[in-house]
């Protein structure tokens, strides 16, 4: 709001010292994440007591873990104050008509309000199972459908690919080493030196003109697998106190990097990557998120006075998947959400190791010879005698790790 604000006094002939600041991404997105990190810090407590108030405290299943009884009665659904202190900074400071920032916003609303709805039927409705899990996958692909259709049918959605023999090295006239903006379901690919993939070319047995008109046959499908794993993965890491949201703020991060760099065509042209027009303005709305996450980090942490509830991580799983697809990076998601894919793999191992001993040894083998002793994998650590707090920095650190790998595929090709 305050660009738009900008544009109108400064066509009126109107110029307020220092305003002219908010032409610049940098700027806008720098006063993003101060506002949004205020925002959580400041009036997150209040929420958490209002939360506490309306009797929202955690209900625990005891699963044998240590401390886990002493966490009765913690607010849940805390992942208001992510929404909250994300959403303001960026109606304040971004291109509101931006259509990835539609896009992200609408994203935070949907998945907030199918965590939302969970959380309240097993806090208020006291049932203990929550919205089904069918429900949660309808809502999960209707999210993935709206984002596959519109990355794939809207005007506004481009990419410029840089000439492979491009040879200008004055930043004013860069653009020269692009090629006109293309409407095609190009990504890239990490740890390649010809990164680029276009979903098209899964359809060998088309020629090029009739590949391109309906390769939404397997882009679409992929854009909802994508944002059902990752929202899935991000609500199953969460689990001990300030695990989804420290990896999470890792991942936002890098994110955030990836769009500022993909949305400037002087840094596209020097990274020899892809430039997405438009892009820009998503650099703002990842940043004020990670000061959301951080705020909510500071109430987050051992021990936690408020939990996120599938009100955060269904949506931060949620945002990540969708900053991943706009950004042409999903492919990259193995990789940079490492934690998730791992903490998702060892339920999916549990299960399928726990059902072949059943029907090969019988129940009781079974029971007693689990893969791992508890899933998801941080669980399996606290049975191992590890206190959570060292398990969430140790994961935070690999997250780190793996985001810095993500990082430097934009040189390795």
């Amino acid at each position: 709001m305050l660009y738009y604000l900008y544009e109108y006094l400064t066509s009126q002939g109107i110029h307020i010292p220092g305003m002219g600041m908010l032409r610049y991404i940098s700027f806008r997105a720098g006063m993003a994440v101060l506002l949004s990190l205020t925002i959580a810090l400041v009036y997150g407590k209040s929420i958490i007591n209002y939360l506490r108030g309306k009797q929202m405290g955690e209900l625990v299943r005891d699963l044998g873990l240590d401390g886990q009884k002493q966490k009765e009665g913690t607010p849940t659904m805390g992942g208001f104050i992510i929404i909250i202190a994300t959403l303001i900074p960026v109606l304040l400071f971004t291109r509101i008509t931006n259509i990835y920032i539609v896009l992200l916003m609408v994203t935070v609303v949907w998945m907030g309000a199918i965590g939302f709805i969970d959380d309240y039927l097993k806090k208020i409705k006291k049932n203990k199972d929550g919205l089904s899990g069918k429900f949660k996958i309808v809502g999960q692909v209707g999210l993935g459908l709206i984002i596959g259709v519109t990355m794939y049918f809207h005007p506004e959605i481009t990419v410029k690919r840089k000439y492979a023999d491009a040879k200008v090295v004055n930043r004013n006239n860069v653009e020269q080493n692009f090629s006109p903006t293309e409407k095609i379901t190009v990504s890239t690919v990490p740890f390649t030196k010809n990164n680029e993939f276009d979903y098209s070319g899964i359809l060998f047995w088309m020629n090029d003109k009739d590949a391109h008109e309906w390769a939404w046959i397997v882009f679409i499908p992929i854009v909802i697998f994508i944002v059902t794993a990752v929202s899935n993965g991000a609500n199953i890491t969460d689990g001990i106190d300030g695990l989804a949201a420290g990896t999470s703020t890792i991942i936002l991060l890098a994110l955030a990097f990836f769009a500022y760099v993909s949305g400037n065509i002087i840094f596209a042209d020097y990274l020899n990557i892809m430039f997405l027009p438009n892009m820009g303005e998503t650099t703002i709305f990842a940043v004020a998120m990670v000061g959301a996450v951080i705020g909510f980090f500071w109430y987050n942490t051992y021990p936690a006075q408020v939990f996120m509830g599938d009100t955060g991580s269904l949506m931060l799983g949620g945002v990540i998947a969708v900053l991943a697809v706009i950004l042409r990076k999903e492919l990259m998601i193995p990789v940079l959400c490492g934690i998730f894919l791992i903490e998702n793999i060892s339920v999916m191992l549990q299960v399928l190791v726990f059902k072949y001993r059943k029907r090969k040894f019988g129940l009781e083998y079974a029971q007693n010879n689990r893969l791992f002793k508890m899933s998801p994998l941080h669980h399996h650590y606290q049975k191992d005698g590890f206190h959570e707090s060292k398990i969430v920095n140790r994961m935070i650190i690999i997250g780190v790790m793996l985001a810095i790998v993500c990082l430097i595929t934009l040189k390795m090709r």
